[in-house]
């Protein structure tokens, strides 16, 4: 950080001097605001209001520099744009863009455990869906990563397919690496809706899902509605169930909970069937970290946000730009 003070005006008071004088102590020479008030001779909320008068007078310039080797890895700016547009409480912008690949979305996952390890705190319950960028997000996590009290599964995995979902290695990992009790959810994605409400009635299965509405940080990444995701690659959904999504006008999903491109949920057959937390209890989550990028996944991505689906994004730069500008085309 570069501070730079322009000079006191022609006409300037004592009042202006002493702004000036407090403001280059503060900002150039480090100086606390009690050691501004011994050294200037005035109270300490008397050192307080001539530094701001000294920026709302114009007489402090601060300019933050980023290093030329990592303009292509910060991207504060994409970030601030992103918390503003969407209310976000916190924004984290990469410059890898995932390829689809299984190794595509581990920047992504590294980036996603700095903030698990700034927000996560020891007596908090994390509650996960199962896919790709949560795998990613369990490969980046080290021993002292973080730490919590329990990791719990927030959506039914169970199929009648060969589908290798990834969830054992999420609960497993994020409770050893987080020093946390593991809560599995016994249970499938989708059944029919007496079989759900059976579920639902297990002490078992009940107590994973109540755990899970009622999670304290929750991590997920999206879902598009296409036959190049998870849900249909796992035979969860079929081509009859896609096509009632697309005209009831979905766009995205998380944990097998539909929403459209405004962020509402999705009616239709699919609700009464799905084993999994709500979007209502996501939506009432004080921490919810949405962990995804790549094209395909764009538009899922933007949907989560206009729902108040996520209180933290961490995606690419591309992803970023365009929300961004989907952004700014509706407001016109």
């Amino acid at each position: 950080m570069r501070v730079t003070t322009d000079p006191p005006r022609p006409a300037a008071s004592e009042d202006v001097r002493l702004a000036l004088r407090a403001a280059t102590l503060y900002h150039l020479e480090g100086a606390t605001q009690a050691e501004i008030a011994a050294k200037l001779g005035v109270s300490r909320p008397t050192a307080g209001r001539l530094i701001a008068r000294a920026r709302a007078q114009g007489l402090v310039r601060i300019e933050i520099s980023v290093p030329n080797d990592l303009l292509a890895a910060i991207h504060t700016d994409l970030e601030r744009d992103l918390e503003r547009a969407f209310g976000l409480t916190e924004a984290v912008v990469i410059g890898d863009v995932p390829d689809g690949s299984a190794t595509g979305y581990h920047p992504l996952g590294r980036a996603a455990v700095s903030v698990l390890s700034r927000r996560l705190q020891a007596d908090d319950t994390l509650g996960f869906t199962w896919g790709p960028e949560t795998v990613a997000v369990a490969r980046a996590l080290g021993p002292r990563s973080a730490r919590c009290a329990n990791v719990v599964q927030l959506d039914g995995s169970m199929t009648t397919a060969d589908y290798q979902t990834g969830v054992d290695y999420i609960l497993g990992t994020c409770a050893t690496q987080l020093q946390a009790t593991p809560l599995r959810l016994h249970a499938p994605l989708f059944a029919d809706p007496p079989t759900v409400t059976a579920l639902e009635q297990d002490s078992n299965i009940g107590r994973a899902l109540e755990v899970g509405r009622n999670a304290d940080v929750m991590m997920f990444g999206v879902g598009p509605v296409s036959t190049n995701t998870t849900l249909f690659e796992g035979s969860y959904i079929d081509n009859t169930i896609l096509d009632e999504l697309h005209e009831l006008g979905a766009v995205g999903e998380i944990g097998g909970r539909f929403y459209q491109l405004d962020g509402t949920d999705v009616g239709g057959s699919l609700p009464a069937r799905t084993v999994s937390t709500p979007l209502g209890s996501v939506r009432a989550c004080p921490s919810t970290v949405l962990v995804c990028g790549g094209e395909l996944k764009h538009e899922a991505i933007l949907g989560a946000l206009n729902g108040g689906l996520a209180t933290v994004l961490v995606t690419d730069v591309e992803c970023a730009r365009w929300l961004l500008e989907q952004k700014e085309e509706s407001a016109r």
